[in-house]
């Protein structure tokens, strides 16, 4: 996912605590989130950016990255 503003609610809300629970199309389950460093993960931010501008027009805000629990 990408955050337009950083400063979002559940932006900070992932930032205090990464466990979340997340619905896509009616399923529920729960996961962990985290937000990418440019610092330390440029080449991935670098390539969701790319793949968010040649799917949507744009890429550019804070990329949040989801994984379902195991």
């Amino acid at each position: 996912m990408i955050a337009e503003h950083a400063t979002s609610n559940w932006v900070e809300n992932i930032k205090a605590n990464g466990a979340v629970r997340v619905r896509v199309a009616g399923d529920d389950f729960a996961a962990s989130a985290r937000l990418l460093s440019q610092e330390t993960e440029p080449e991935l931010q670098h390539l969701i950016s790319g793949l968010s501008i040649k799917k949507y027009g744009w890429g550019e805000g804070l990329i949040v990255e989801i994984l379902p629990e195991t």
